[in-house]
C-alpha cells in the first residue's frame, strides 16, 4: 500500500510543486507537522497514514495553494491537512486503476508539532531542496 501512496506523493511532487525530489529511507529529525488519515481495506484491515512535513516543505506547498510568502501556524495545518487528503485520495485512485484492494479513506487529521516518533511499518522521506516530508504506514488491525 505505501507503494501506491508513495507515487501518488511522486505525482504531487511533479504536478504540483514542479520541482526535483529525492525519495529515502532516512527519516528527518527536525520538528514537523504531523497529520494522518486512516484507511479501511475491503479485505477488512484497517490502517493509519502519517504525512509529516517540515515547515519548508509545507510553506512550499502553501505559496503554490495561497500564493503567501510566510503562512502562519494555522494555514500550514490546514495545507497539511489538504496535502493529506490530496495524496491519499490520489493514492486510492491508483490503486483502483491498477487493480490493487481497494480502499475507503477517512477525513485528515491533525495530531500534533513535533519530531515524527509514532511506529510505523513502513516509511519513506521526500526531499525538495531540502525540505522533507515522511509518508509512513501502519497497520492498525495487529
Amino acid at each position: 500500500m505505501l507503494k501506491t501512496i508513495l507515487q501518488a506523493s511522486e505525482n504531487f511532487c511533479i504536478h504540483q510543486i514542479r520541482l526535483p525530489y529525492k525519495v529515502s529511507k532516512s527519516l528527518t529529525k527536525k520538528r514537523t507537522l504531523i497529520a494522518y488519515i486512516d484507511i479501511d481495506t475491503n479485505d477488512n484491515k484497517k490502517y493509519r497514514v502519517y504525512i509529516a512535513s517540515e515547515y519548508g516543505f509545507i510553506q512550499k506547498v502553501a505559496k503554490l495553494f495561497l500564493e503567501e510568502d510566510e503562512c502562519d501556524e494555522e494555514s500550514l495545518i490546514d495545507m497539511l491537512l489538504e496535502t493529506t487528503n490530496l495524496i491519499v485520495g490520489s493514492a486510492k485512485v491508483i490503486s483502483a486503476e491498477e487493480s490493487e484492494s481497494s480502499y475507503t479513506i477517512g477525513t485528515p487529521h491533525f495530531e500534533k508539532i513535533d519530531v515524527f516518533k509514532f511506529t510505523y511499518d513502513d516509511a519513506k522521506t521526500i526531499n525538495v531542496e531540502g525540505d522533507k516530508m515522511i509518508i509512513a504506514i501502519k497497520e492498525l488491525n495487529v
